[in-house]
């Protein structure tokens, strides 16, 4: 009998997520009934907003139920169908959750062109890329000459903002955590500059990073370094909010202090989470699919061997361990 294994949610964290907050199970497959398919999954998603949904405070999305399993993106293959829209061998992205095997009745399952490689769909043709597309081009907006900043810029939603405002005509620059990971931001990702925020005088460095301030943030941390940023924008500077790693583990959120400069500055900030605009995300996924085809897109991932290791991992991702997009190959 073919065994599926599943990491479900054990307990919910208080402060620093543990893997004791996770339940390993390896259960009997169901086989899929009418109008259902049967895929496979070859890699799992393992992003931020993950902490959240381990939460029972209330935000954008439903909560993961103790006992369930974990959400997050997969891409993979269907090995059964009783679904008109599917067959045996489709390639497929979805939201199957931490797991090797899941029955899906097609809702909200895409098939994807096999000339991208499979984990791509999970990254910068997938729900970071189009994070990335979404906040920068729409929420942004930055115009040719301007300055562009990036909070996690060599994360899997910051490495592509950087790309893209390069694209755009734009001065890059970018903040991450270690020097390797700002040589490999300005020497493989085409930033202009990056700035170690771990170097302890983030202050000083994005002054000289920034001579003439930045006109776009792209924000994917809050905390200390959002607050520090915000005394070097603009006036009508623009900030595209989509993420606030450094707090996610906090029992006590940090707050901002700078937060004057929003006033001072006329600054325009917007949050948004990627989903709200369907019409936006598929027409960034086909033109940043496009343009990994072109070799004008790039793209690094961090990938665990083994669903066993996935709690490990995300822990990882939280405390920035990881280059690029953080996956999981599951076979």
């Amino acid at each position: 009998m073919t065994m599926n294994t599943r990491v479900l949610l054990a307990s919910r964290p208080t402060g620093w997520v543990e893997e004791a907050n996770f339940r390993i199970e390896r259960t009997a497959l169901v086989q899929p009934r009418g109008g259902e398919l049967l895929v496979r999954n070859h890699f799992l998603s393992l992003d931020p907003y993950m902490r959240g949904r381990m939460s029972d405070s209330k935000s954008y999305a439903a909560s993961v139920q103790i006992g369930d399993v974990m959400t997050g993106g997969t891409v993979g293959e269907v090995v059964e169908s009783h679904h008109p829209r599917f067959t045996a061998g489709d390639r497929v992205v979805g939201n199957l959750g931490w797991q090797a095997y899941a029955i899906s009745t097609g809702e909200g399952l895409q098939k994807v062109d096999a000339q991208i490689p499979l984990s791509a769909y999970l990254g910068c043709v997938g729900m970071p890329g189009a994070t990335a597309w979404v906040g920068l081009l729409e929420h942004c907006q930055p115009r040719a000459g301007e300055t562009v900043l990036v909070s996690a810029a060599t994360g899997a939603v910051g490495s592509v903002v950087g790309q893209l405002a390069k694209l755009q005509g734009c001065r890059t620059v970018g903040i991450a955590g270690g020097a390797a990971k700002c040589e490999h931001a300005v020497r493989d990702l085409g930033f202009d500059a990056c700035v170690d925020y771990k170097a302890g005088q983030l202050h000083e460095d994005l002054k000289r990073a920034l001579p003439t301030g930045a006109d776009c943030y792209f924000e994917n941390v809050g905390g200390v370094v959002m607050d520090t940023v915000l005394r070097h924008l603009n006036p009508f500077s623009r900030i595209a909010l989509c993420g606030l790693i450094a707090d996610y583990n906090l029992t006590e959120a940090y707050g901002l202090r700078m937060i004057r400069s929003l006033l001072v500055n006329r600054v325009r900030l917007q949050g948004f989470i990627v989903t709200d605009r369907p019409d936006l995300y598929a027409r960034a996924l086909s033109r940043l699919g496009q343009l990994v085809q072109e070799g004008r897109l790039t793209y690094r991932e961090t990938i665990a061997e083994g669903l066993e290791q996935a709690p490990k991992a995300f822990i990882g991702m939280l405390k920035g361990e990881n280059l690029g997009k953080q996956l999981v190959k599951l076979i």
